[in-house]
């Protein structure tokens, strides 16, 4: 199955999670783009960040960066 728009605006968006520390996290403000505000929503509906507006990551949400990042640098570095 392809990655389909929303799934690839959550991958995009988990990219964007600093990851350097636990204890950064994302604040998405009222006035972002409306995909990246429904990402975010459903980020949190799926239990990978903590707040509907971003906020951190969940041991979920730290996992799936990870291998996000990996993926990212596995097709962008050939």
């Amino acid at each position: 199955m392809p990655f389909d728009k929303d799934l690839t605006e959550e991958l995009n968006l988990i990219l964007k999670f600093p990851n350097k520390s636990l204890m950064q996290g994302l604040k998405i403000h009222h006035d972002a783009d409306s995909s990246v505000i429904a990402a975010a929503q459903r980020l949190f509906d799926k239990g990978i960040v903590t707040q509907p507006d971003g906020g951190y990551l969940t041991n979920l949400g730290h996992d799936l960066a990870e291998h996000a990042k990996i993926i990212q640098s596995a097709l962008t570095h050939s």
